[in-house]
């Protein structure tokens, strides 16, 4: 996650459930970071969904090549 010796942060104000949020202090958990890291996975999340938007065309040309005429070099394979 961030480390506020290396880079800026921003406050901002977030609305959480109050029992989610009694929970994690009752668990000692830090909530700015289980909030920064989950607002990091899902941008991770959304950049992997994004990729595959953007190369869908190109994978299912690709597996229906493979579906066709089979792996490329298959016939170097010892497995």
């Amino acid at each position: 996650m961030s480390n506020p010796a290396i880079s800026p942060s921003a406050t901002t104000t977030l609305v959480v459930e109050e029992a989610l949020l009694a929970e994690a202090r009752a668990l000692d958990i830090d909530a700015t970071h289980a909030a920064e890291a989950g607002i990091a996975r899902a941008i991770a999340t959304k950049h992997g969904e994004l990729w595959l938007a953007a190369n869908r065309e190109a994978l299912e040309s690709s597996n229906a090549y493979v579906e066709c005429h089979g792996l490329p070099l298959a016939r170097h394979r010892n497995f």
